[in-house]
């Protein structure tokens, strides 16, 4: 998408994005990333932690979810922060379907050139990131 300066105003919303994760997808991200904590694989293990099991990367869901601001600006070097917290675990099904996480966003201000873009990212009708916020410098045309 080419996204010019003039065209984004406050209020200007994205495109959503729906992102699909299953338990491959965690098992390809823990192989690169390194994080193969067995609470991302192991239902056995994630029940013994309290969780209600298996649960995505939380960075896998952040990186994932930035894809709404990387597809509509066209240029990842375009972004110039990105950062949230995470409020809720991503729960994984061992089956083919996985998790759904619908992620929204909407530019809420625009200065000097830069956008800021509230991100939001929902899993079973509840926000899996809090304050999830990116910057985007627009292009100067």
């Amino acid at each position: 998408m080419s996204v010019e300066k003039g065209s984004v105003v406050k209020g200007t919303e994205l495109p959503p994005l729906e992102l699909h994760l299953t338990r491959a997808d965690l098992v390809r991200y823990a192989g690169a990333s390194g994080d193969l904590n067995p609470i991302h694989w192991s239902d056995r293990v994630a029940t013994g932690a309290g969780l209600p099991g298996v649960i995505a990367h939380g960075m896998l869901t952040l990186g994932a979810a930035g894809r709404i601001v990387t597809d509509w600006v066209g240029d990842a070097t375009r972004v110039r922060s990105y950062g949230a917290r995470f409020t809720r675990p991503v729960l994984v099904p061992d089956d083919d379907s996985g998790a759904t996480v619908t992620v929204t966003a909407v530019v809420s201000d625009v200065t000097d050139g830069i956008a800021k873009v509230d991100i939001k990212a929902v899993y079973d009708g509840k926000a899996v990131l809090g304050r999830a916020v990116a910057e985007v410098v627009l292009p100067a045309h």
